[in-house]
């Protein structure tokens, strides 16, 4: 028997946690994986149906100040803080204010898209993925 004091316990936990990050590490790869599949398969049919980019804006965490970007593409929620670009890349659209950003613009980079959005946030309002890209393409259908 393996005492709880002894290094035996300690290299059997050590080794527990490990591949319990590796675990967490692969599912968050493939998480990942299968959103930018959805997003590349928005763009593509957002394209095909010829819906219109428009200059993306971003807004500073606050909400007070908005400021422009190089950015064209869609936005995909209501609030406008979250869209993808033409080249398929997912965009949280909120940025710390910034003087630099209200004379120049802002630059905010591509993340990772979530396979579902707001999943953790306060209000309790998540919606996947995948229903936020239909509702953009106004489809009822599951194209994506």
């Amino acid at each position: 028997m393996v005492s709880e004091d002894g290094p035996d316990w300690r290299e059997v936990r050590r080794h527990a946690v490990l591949a319990h990050a590796a675990a967490e590490k692969q599912r968050r790869q493939a998480e990942q994986a299968e959103a930018a599949a959805l997003v590349s398969a928005f763009v593509a049919e957002a394209r095909r149906r010829g819906l219109s980019t428009t200059r993306l804006v971003a807004r500073s965490h606050d909400g007070r100040a908005r400021y422009r970007t190089r950015l064209r593409g869609w936005y995909v929620d209501q609030a406008r803080t979250r869209a993808v670009d033409e080249d398929g890349r997912f965009h949280l659209l909120t940025v710390p204010r910034a003087l630099r950003a209200r004379l120049l613009g802002a630059d905010p980079q591509p993340s990772p898209a979530p396979l579902v959005v707001g999943e953790g946030g306060r209000d309790g309002e998540s919606v996947p993925l995948r229903i936020l890209l239909q509702r953009r393409l106004g489809d009822g259908d599951n194209r994506l």
